[in-house]
């Protein structure tokens, strides 16, 4: 008996040394978002496994299908949801995705999804000054235009007849009805959050990731990585050179690029900027270059810039040369490249010097190189003809 005892009392021991120091969960209550996963779909529910051993929950079926009916999920599918009832001993709590009220219990429902935090479904109806009314369950409600996004949004009448998903962030009622503000902004930032988290586990310098296209400015695009925005300045989006980043670039646009470069930041909302490359996963053009543009090839490109000493001109993606300006006047002297070539023109050019080191090529138009290639040939063959001729003196002997 004492051994037994004393076997319980090592086991229990143990037990204690290893959960010393793991913090037990906080008891689920309603209004919590929880993460689980699917552990069986039967006709009408749905039943979720919570992470960390938080209990089971269930989830009508009917919010888990698309517009066309079909389902969304599966057995073993990751899902988020707010718990609407904690449930008691035993008893698998009741969960929700979001709230879809209609009919007479509506109101009821908009009032329990404002105190849970409860995302809402409503359609947007029109733009008014200052945001945009929605209807939701038949009522009618206003998101102010900061609330509609992360970013700025300029004109929201793109978004008339969408169906989106909202959270109230005031809920009043009086004799007119029901008063409803809505945030939608809410929503993205706390998705955000939640993938961020996913997101900076995989976060190093040279990784390479998936993101979209969220912004575009003159000076680059901001790229949403998964719940962190990173920077993709307009030098890096390629070998070939970009003065707008919207010429190449969409909003939307799926995109694959490298983190170059993790700065810290004392901003609990943004602790790090990113800088990210599209031009690091790009072969470099000029690793052929040389090969492709040796001396003497004669090539058309487009003029790209110009500047007071000469034009560059781009003969493949991401390969540019300069025109000296004294190679463009034709002989004529000029006091800036601008008065003989202007950015898109098409010139034929020749190399005439390929640096590989300072990846430079140098060029002359075409037809200047064939004219100075023929006077040179000209004073070669005056050259060899007076040698021919001989001195006057030798004219004299032959004479003789």
């Amino acid at each position: 008996m004492v051994d037994k005892e004393e076997d319980f009392a090592a086991m229990f021991a143990e037990s204690e040394k290893a959960n010393k120091g793991k913090r037990r969960p906080a008891p689920v209550q309603a209004g919590d978002r929880v993460r689980g996963r699917v552990t069986s779909v039967g006709r009408d529910t749905v039943f979720v496994e919570l992470d960390d051993g938080r209990g089971e929950g269930m989830l009508d079926l009917v919010e888990l299908r698309d517009a066309e009916g079909q389902l969304t999920i599966a057995t073993g599918d990751a899902i988020e949801a707010t718990v609407v009832e904690a449930g008691g001993r035993g008893e698998a709590m009741v969960l929700r995705r979001s709230l879809v009220a209609k009919g007479p219990d509506a109101l009821a429902d908009l009032a329990r999804a404002y105190e849970l935090g409860l995302p809402v479904e409503g359609v947007i109806a029109a733009v008014n000054k200052g945001g945009v009314d929605v209807t939701v369950a038949g009522i009618r409600a206003f998101c102010p235009i900061s609330q509609l996004d992360t970013r700025r949004t300029e004109d929201a009448s793109g978004l008339v007849g969408q169906k989106l998903q909202f959270r109230i962030t005031k809920y009043e009622e009086d004799r007119r009805g029901p008063n409803l503000v809505l945030s939608r902004r809410a929503l993205l930032e706390e998705e955000g959050r939640a993938r961020a988290v996913e997101t900076r586990a995989k976060l190093a310098v040279g990784a390479v990731l998936p993101g979209v296209v969220t912004g575009l400015k003159d000076y680059g695009a901001f790229v949403d990585l998964g719940g962190i925005e990173g920077m993709l300045h307009v030098s890096e989006i390629g070998f070939s050179r970009v003065t707008r980043p919207a010429d190449v670039l969409s909003i939307g646009q799926p995109v694959t690029v490298q983190v170059i470069r993790i700065d810290k930041k004392n901003d609990p909302n943004r602790p790090e900027q990113v800088a990210l490359s599209l031009k690091a996963l790009a072969s470099d053009p000029w690793e052929e270059a040389a090969a492709r543009f040796p001396e003497g090839t004669r090539v058309a490109g487009t003029v790209t810039r110009v500047e007071p000493f000469g034009a560059f001109v781009e003969l493949a993606p991401g390969v540019e040369g300069l025109v000296h300006v004294s190679a463009l006047g034709g002989g004529k002297q000029l006091r800036h490249a601008r008065e003989a070539a202007k950015p898109g023109d098409r010139l034929e050019v020749t190399v005439t010097a390929v640096d590989r080191e300072r990846r430079r090529l140098s060029l002359t138009p075409a037809g200047e190189s064939e004219a100075i290639d023929a006077e040179a040939r000209g004073a070669a063959d005056r050259a060899a003809g007076s040698a021919k001729l001989g001195t006057l003196g030798d004219l004299f002997k032959l004479k003789k």
